[in-house]
């Protein structure tokens, strides 16, 4: 230990110098960051070549798209606006059914 000084040497556990240590440190740092940003994961599309609208809509996406709630899509139905497609257990819309909605004549 220095005396009165702000330098504190403490007892080498590795043979290293504590620049070219840190310097290592940081290139391993660099090295794992580009590598990550090389196998980005990528996420699965479900497009269609050629397609250029989404065919079918489940209730939230249209509750989201009209501003209504689900309420207000099941009384649509009720009342001929929107014809539901069930598919399992799903429900699903349209898109032409929708866009009859969104412009009507």
């Amino acid at each position: 230990m220095n005396d009165g000084g702000n330098n504190i040497d403490a007892p080498i556990l590795f043979p290293y110098d504590p620049k070219q240590f840190w310097q290592s440190i940081r290139q391993i740092i660099r090295e794992e960051i580009a590598n990550a940003e090389k196998v980005k994961t990528t996420h699965p599309t479900y497009e269609t070549p050629g397609l250029t609208y989404k065919p079918l809509y489940k209730v939230a996406e249209v509750c989201d798209l009209f501003h209504v709630t689900k309420t207000t899509i099941y009384d649509w139905i009720r009342h001929g606006k929107l014809k539901p497609y069930k598919i399992r257990s799903r429900v699903y819309f349209l898109w032409q059914d929708i866009q009859k909605l969104l412009r009507p004549d």
